[in-house]
């Protein structure tokens, strides 16, 4: 089913944008796990709506509400830190963030007329009558919060294995300078338009031969997550598309000792064995990933996000009651630029991506 993914860290994300509520439905975490309630509303609060003049103004508190897979905290019983962690026990973990500031009505005459730009389209050739087109029902950018949950707590669970996760927007509007990058979706909006841009994210700590050969591979795992995230349209790794205007030198990353003077000559296995645990790149315009494995580099990837398509402007589209081409002024709340509430989702994404990768791996050893 396309709500769902992950093989191991497996998670299914239900709900619409306009519906009571969204969520997440989780398997795979291991019972006892320790979820810190602290740390994961800091990072939904990244991805929060109507927090600024970047971002919509529909306001939404995004607190998750475990109801089922969880149990107090017996680390912290007694203590005034119960109430800001839950424990898992077993059972597939399911957290919902309840809707409570939707206008519904904003999304009337899109229910004959799509806007341009979005799945509305798609949406009707595929569901017909029976699509929920309030805010963009399933499809909307409203769904990548219980998309932080799963991946939020898989941030917490690779933290344990000295696995770290940094996103950050490198280029917004064509701009790289962060001031520059704001007064571009400043101007966006005031001209009623809006602005796309690019995030990049650091994943540092996964040790080498995780992954697997061909379709399974670190690269496909990452990407398949990514682009569940509505608004992305392209992903590259490491030196990405500019590798291929590269010569094979130039794009070759030589391998090197970390530690030339570590350790001992012993048995050949042992020796062998040590070697490998020393090697590392010089460069890494592989972006530490060969042969759909990690390489024990840090895991580089850039993720491009489009413009966001709802906005003031009056644009083309067709009335599918008469058949008749017509002018439409989208009417509600939307950002002007989603890349920066977007850099904790790509976090989230890639984090839920390597966990699942890691504990296939567990298993595989054990």
């Amino acid at each position: 089913m396309s709500n769902t993914v992950g093989n191991i860290y497996q998670f299914t994300i239900w709900g619409q944008s306009h519906a009571p509520a969204i969520g997440v439905t989780i398997e795979g975490i291991p019972a006892g796990t320790r979820i810190d309630l602290d740390r994961l509303g800091a990072l939904l609060a990244r991805r929060r709506p109507g927090q600024d003049q970047y971002s919509t103004s529909r306001k939404e508190e995004d607190l998750p509400e475990f109801v089922a897979g969880v149990t107090g905290d017996p680390a912290n019983s007694g203590s005034e830190d119960t109430a800001h962690a839950v424990v898992t026990c077993g059972s597939p973990l399911t957290a919902m963030i309840r809707n409570t500031n939707t206008r519904s009505s904003d999304y009337e005459e899109l229910k004959y007329i799509p806007r341009p730009g979005h799945a509305d389209y798609t949406a009707m050739v595929r569901y017909g009558e029976a699509r929920d087109y309030a805010g963009g029902g399933q499809f909307s950018g409203r769904m990548t919060a219980p998309l932080c949950i799963a991946g939020g707590i898989a941030l917490q669970l690779l933290e344990k294995r000295g696995i770290s996760v940094h996103a950050r927007a490198v280029m917004i509007g064509g701009e790289t300078d962060p001031d520059r990058m704001r007064k571009a979706i400043e101007e966006a909006k005031s001209e009623g338009d809006s602005v796309g841009g690019i995030v990049e994210c650091v994943v540092e700590g996964v040790p080498a031969g995780i992954g697997e050969p061909m379709f399974d591979g670190i690269e496909n795992s990452i990407a398949r997550m990514v682009f569940g995230i509505p608004a992305v349209k392209g992903i590259e790794f490491g030196a990405g598309f500019a590798a291929a205007g590269m010569k094979g030198s130039e794009n070759n990353d030589p391998f090197i000792l970390r530690d030339a003077n570590a350790g001992a000559a012993g048995d050949s296995c042992t020796a062998d064995a040590d070697i490998l645990q020393r090697m590392a790149t010089a460069t890494n315009n592989h972006g530490g990933s060969l042969g759909g494995m990690s390489s024990g580099m840090p895991i580089v990837f850039r993720a491009a996000f489009k413009p966001t398509p709802s906005i003031a402007k009056t644009q083309r589209s067709v009335d599918i009651r008469t058949g008749e081409e017509v002018t439409l002024e989208v009417k509600g709340r939307h950002d002007p630029c989603i890349v920066l509430r977007a850099v904790p989702v790509v976090e989230a994404a890639a984090a839920a991506a390597i966990y699942d990768l890691i504990r296939e791996r567990e298993t595989e050893a054990n």
